[in-house]
């Protein structure tokens, strides 16, 4: 029997129009599976290709939370996965950090998810490849009851993520490196950009 996957409601006061166009603003709004939030932030909408949607995040963005991101990054929220990555410029120590999340729903110029905790990074030096944060995974697995299929779905992504990531699979070997360039060296044409 197939089970279906019972979702939180998102924030139904939107409903879905069109996405927004490479160089707009965007948001970027992380819930836990409870619906709480987690993370948010603004970023500008670089391009898509065959892996997905790439974002930038720009020095001095202010995230939700208050916190200026000093450092710049690069976050491909891709199609129907699990899973979202960011791409960090030197001297950040993890090169790629992915988070496991529920597939990203667009919804005008917001990108909405919620993260499932289990993380999987590789070290900017070493190359080694880590899968993080299982324990949370476990914990919120029972205090919000995961349904089985979302657990699945979430050590599947994780599984795969440990694999691409250590053997240069694409977009983790140089693909995304097109996209960080253009944040590192993102000048603004507005002074209010």
């Amino acid at each position: 029997m197939d089970e279906q996957l019972d979702m939180p409601p998102l924030d139904d006061r939107h409903l879905p129009v069109a996405v927004a166009h490479t160089g707009d603003r965007v948001r970027v709004e992380i819930s836990k599976y409870d619906g709480s939030p987690h993370r948010g932030y603004p970023a500008v909408l670089l391009g898509s290709d065959d892996y997905g949607r790439w974002l930038g995040v720009l020095p001095g963005t202010v995230a939700d939370s208050g916190r200026v991101l000093e450092r710049p990054w690069v976050l491909l929220v891709p199609e129907n996965a699990w899973w979202t990555a960011m791409f960090n410029p030197p001297p950040q120590g993890s090169e790629v950090y992915c988070d496991i999340t529920t597939p990203a729903e667009w919804i005008a110029d917001r990108v909405v998810l919620a993260d499932l905790d289990l993380d999987v990074k590789r070290r900017r030096e070493s190359g080694a490849v880590l899968l993080v944060d299982t324990e949370e995974f476990e914990e919120h697995r029972e205090q919000f009851a995961y349904p089985a299929v979302l657990v699945e779905q979430a050590w599947a992504a994780a599984r795969h993520l440990e694999t691409a990531l250590a053997d240069g699979t694409e977009p983790f070997a140089s693909a995304y490196r097109q996209w960080l360039d253009k944040v590192v060296s993102w000048t603004p044409m507005d002074p209010h950009d």
